[in-house]
């Protein structure tokens, strides 16, 4: 690790953060070490990044202090909050602030905050075609994360905020896999109607952050979204029906339907698929195959990902 610039990840072992983690510690002509941010450095997650050559320190994100130890020393950091863990806006955005004034405190020369849009800049909370969460919020898990871009610049951090997209690791843990209806038939189920979907891999997602580093000067101050392919429902369907062997169908359904799912966060993510569905120009422009592509060479299609990955999608 001796002279080259440590990049402090929180959720080093989770699902974004992990695979920035490794991008870095398996580039021997990196100018980069990692130094994985954990509340648990005893996790068997942890433990592999360890193996790997990372640096491991202790560290929680409601505790300013323990991230301003952990930033100490480090040239950047790359900052990301779980909204899943506690469904709580405030939550995030206190977490934000606390990861901020530790960079500040540290001295950081470049942090990536993995953020969202405000859909509040779309959607007035006056509007009632989406109801409002958390009383302050109509994408609480967007909204939170873009309020908290504020305690970043105010701190007078060297920061670029990175625009996500929906992972298809969710097609694996987060019940997005296809559902056996009564015919018997596989389908997935959004309210995205025939608008585009943008979508990625989570790996992906820690590439472009890593070919950001890379390029620090040029992304300081920016707003970059990526994404591994903008799909539509019926894309996604023809893509798991041919990598799963069997047909998959996609059913669009209404926002509210969606809302009433009710598994946790269902009227939060009912929400975040009405915004990218009602304004999918914007939301899908905001993210660019082209830039992400050149932040990472190894970026995967859905084809390829469901290559690897299609045996590891639960079927009912």
């Amino acid at each position: 690790m001796a002279g080259k610039k440590i990049i402090a990840v929180t959720g080093a072992t989770g699902a974004q953060g992990g695979g920035l983690a490794r991008a870095i510690s398996s580039d021997p002509d990196s100018e980069f070490a990692v130094r994985a941010v954990t509340r648990n450095p005893a996790s068997d997650n942890a433990k592999a990044l360890a193996k790997s050559g990372a640096e491991i320190v202790q560290a929680d994100l409601d505790d300013e202090a323990s991230l301003a130890e952990a930033f100490e020393g480090a040239y950047g950091a790359f900052c990301v909050t779980n909204f899943w863990e506690h469904f709580s806006a405030l939550k995030e955005i206190e977490q934000a602030a606390n990861m901020a004034a530790a960079a500040r405190s540290a001295g950081l020369e470049h942090v990536i905050w993995s953020t969202f849009e405000d859909t509040r800049n779309w959607i007035p909370l006056s509007d009632d075609r989406m109801p409002t969460l958390q009383g302050n919020y109509k994408v609480a898990h967007f909204d939170a994360k873009a309020v908290a871009n504020q305690a970043f610049i105010d701190a007078g951090i060297p920061t670029t905020f990175l625009l996500t997209s929906a992972y298809w690791e969710n097609f694996i843990y987060f019940g997005w896999g296809p559902q056996r209806g009564a015919d018997g038939v596989l389908a997935i189920t959004f309210p995205m109607g025939d608008k585009r979907l943008p979508s990625i891999a989570v790996e992906d997602i820690d590439r472009c952050a890593y070919g950001i580093f890379k390029r620090s000067d040029d992304f300081i101050s920016e707003t970059v979204g990526i994404a591994g392919e903008h799909l539509t429902g019926d894309e996604i369907a023809a893509a798991l029906s041919k990598a799963l062997g069997q047909q998959v169908r996609y059913n669009d359904v209404p926002a509210d339907v969606y809302r009433g799912f009710g598994f946790p966060g269902a009227d939060d993510v009912g929400n975040m698929f009405q915004f990218k569905r009602d304004f999918n120009e914007d939301y899908c422009a905001a993210r660019s195959l082209e830039l992400s592509r050149s932040l990472n060479p190894q970026l995967q299609t859905f084809d390829a990902w469901l290559a690897v990955n299609a045996s590891r999608i639960p079927i009912e």
